[in-house]
């Protein structure tokens, strides 16, 4: 994992060049770096005195950029704030060093302590951010403060690169790192772990089979800082993976997983243990799938559920940490990403006393956030919400959720005949995976309840012929099923770095959203990278949909049996957007790119 930083130093908008005639050296002071600002052409004079009187009354502990930072300075070509980040960025281009924004995600942080030991980071104001092969780049916010680096050189036996950082982060991620590192090194210390559940038996003569300790607190404290760094870095999953040599510990974010940090197996192997106790799992039981869960607080004080998963892998158990995002269940459907057509369709659907409802996509695709966010606005005090889950997805106490466990023979089918005896108004079944299920659903359709469910189907016409396939007949089929959700994730474009894309052909997605009448004016961007987005691109994702809702021709077009391409026309002609046209808006708004929509959607009939 490397830091990226900047190919050279960009001058500032509204800054002279710099003059550097007589280098300065040693530590930074807040008087000198407030006359190179004058100097510099980003302040005035007026300004210079305000902070110098301010500042009169005496020194600070304050890094002499943070306590500037705090001054209400304002550059005087634009008027906008000369807050902590824009000074470190003016003083590496003063310094003609690059500017860095640490990402800690492209930092090994277990190799900090090779480079030196944290009070040396402390002291010096300084973090090795990269380990190369010819040099190691070290961050630093005391850019002329540089007789140690020939010290540091001489113990890595490699060239020094200097970039300047924000201070905060500098002192921030100092902190941070050198503690993850000093827990994983106190839980190595801790033991070894047991090859048992290794299909790999490795016998190394002279080494104890001592099994870490779970709740040994270099484990504990690795645990705490795996959690609280996913929270922080929009993770929506976290992946612990044992390899022959190192265990690997990733997180998908906006859809895409990214490698964090690689630790010892008998570290992995604890840490397992460690949210498997955590999560009221049989810590002993390494041979078969397990399933838990685990309700925390994210840094804001959120309380977050996790999703826990393990299997059984040839060199450990991998384990699976889904997080659910706290808002979900009271996002609007503009959050979504719901079109405001949809959006009405959809409000008018979820009115409907009874019917089935169905959502379709593949996993991942967001079917559950749906759900829950319909479901939160329908359960009223004065209606009765019930759920039949595998597993439950989050606790809402505003519904009755029950979950299904086949060791007891409680499947689906069984929950929902429970359900049908206790009162229910409106019942979500988390997925209709056979004919027994389908026909329960149908049953409580049919005697007035409103029904959710899910399917695995590419559109939404195609949930209507895989209910055909369970063996579902077709005149049932159209006596309940009032509409059909489809819908997939895309990634949206990162506002910082997005730039308009020439290359993308307007003509053919004008034509399209010219055929549907829904204007043109196509303003295609592409994704450019930037410290915001991690360098991807990218930053967040947004729902795409296709509703098709149940008519009288429709309903007709399933007789004797489903006919599609008849089935999908009538469905245009009462409202239906199919999800490629979903993205083509997405990608007129600028949203996202077409790559992404092409890769996310099916073609029109697959």
């Amino acid at each position: 994992m490397n830091a990226k930083t900047a190919a050279s130093p960009k001058p500032l908008p509204g800054a002279k060049a710099p003059a550097l005639a007589g280098k300065p050296e040693g530590r930074l002071d807040w008087r000198s770096c407030l006359h190179w600002l004058l100097e510099d052409g980003l302040i005035d004079q007026e300004q210079v005195l305000r902070t110098e009187a301010r500042f009169a009354a005496g020194d600070s502990a304050l890094h002499p950029l943070v306590r500037l930072g705090h001054a209400n300075l304002v550059r005087l070509a634009n008027g906008k704030p000369l807050d902590v980040d824009a000074l470190t960025e003016w003083l590496a281009s003063r310094a003609r060093m690059p500017y860095l924004r640490i990402d800690p995600l492209k930092v090994d942080v277990g190799r900090v302590g090779d480079v030196m030991s944290i009070g040396y980071a402390e002291a010096k104001r300084c973090l090795p951010v990269q380990f190369g092969i010819t040099e190691v780049t070290i961050a630093t916010s005391e850019p002329f403060d540089t007789a140690w680096v020939a010290q540091i050189e001489s113990h890595v036996r490699k060239p020094v690169k200097l970039v300047v950082a924000n201070p905060l982060d500098v002192a921030r991620f100092t902190t941070e790192f050198f503690t993850l590192a000093r827990s994983v090194r106190a839980a190595v210390k801790a033991g070894e772990q047991s090859q048992i559940a290794s299909f790999e038996q490795l016998v190394e003569l002279g080494k104890s089979n001592k099994a870490l300790d779970a709740n040994d607190q270099g484990v504990v404290q690795v645990v705490d800082w795996l959690w609280q760094y996913a929270f922080d870095q929009r993770a929506s999953d976290i992946h612990l993976e044992p390899r022959r040599e190192m265990g690997l510990i990733r997180f998908r974010i906006d859809g895409v997983l990214h490698t964090v940090y690689q630790l010892p197996p008998t570290v992995l192997a604890a840490m397992t243990s460690r949210i498997k106790l955590l999560g009221r799992m049989d810590v002993v039981e390494k041979r078969r799938p397990l399933d838990g869960r685990i309700k925390t607080r994210n840094p804001a004080g959120e309380e977050v559920e996790m999703r826990l998963s393990t299997l059984p892998t040839a060199f450990g158990e991998k384990m699976v940490m889904r997080i659910f995002d706290p808002d979900t269940a009271v996002k609007d459907l503009s959050m979504l990403g719901f079109t405001p057509h949809d959006a009405e369709r959809w409000e008018n659907l979820v009115k409907q006393p009874h019917g089935i409802i169905l959502v379709t996509g593949p996993t991942g695709s967001g079917k559950t956030t749906t759900l829950y966010s319909t479901l939160k606005r329908l359960a009223t005090d004065e209606v009765n919400v019930c759920t039949i889950e595998d597993p439950i997805e989050m606790i809402e106490p505003s519904f009755n959720q029950t979950q299904v466990q086949p060791q007891l023979d409680f499947s689906f089918a069984e929950g929902l005949r429970a359900l049908m005896r206790q009162d229910p108004d409106i019942i979500m079944v988390g997925e209709i995976r056979d004919l027994e299920t389908a026909e329960m659903a149908i049953q409580a359709s049919l005697t007035g309840h409103l029904v959710f469910s899910t399917l695995h189907t590419n559109d939404s016409a195609s949930a209507i012929t895989r209910l055909t396939d369970l063996g579902v007949p077709s005149y049932l089929i159209s006596a309940t099923v009032i509409g059909i959700l489809a819908q997939r994730l895309v990634r949206t474009l990162c506002a910082h770095c997005k730039v308009p894309d020439p290359n993308v052909t307007r003509d053919g997605l004008n034509d399209m959203l010219k055929h549907w009448r829904l204007g043109g004016g196509v303003r295609p961007y592409k994704p450019v990278g930037c410290l915001e987005c991690r360098n991807t691109g990218f930053r967040g994702r947004a729902g795409l949909y296709e509703l098709l809702t149940v008519s009288e021709s429709i309903k007709a077009a399933m007789h004797p049996s489903p006919d599609m391409p008849t089935l999908r026309r009538h469905a245009v002609q009462e409202g239906m957007r199919p999800l490629r046209l979903g993205g083509a808006m997405k990608i007129a708004e600028g949203l996202t790119t077409l790559e992404e929509v092409l890769r996310s959607t099916p073609t029109w009939g697959d």
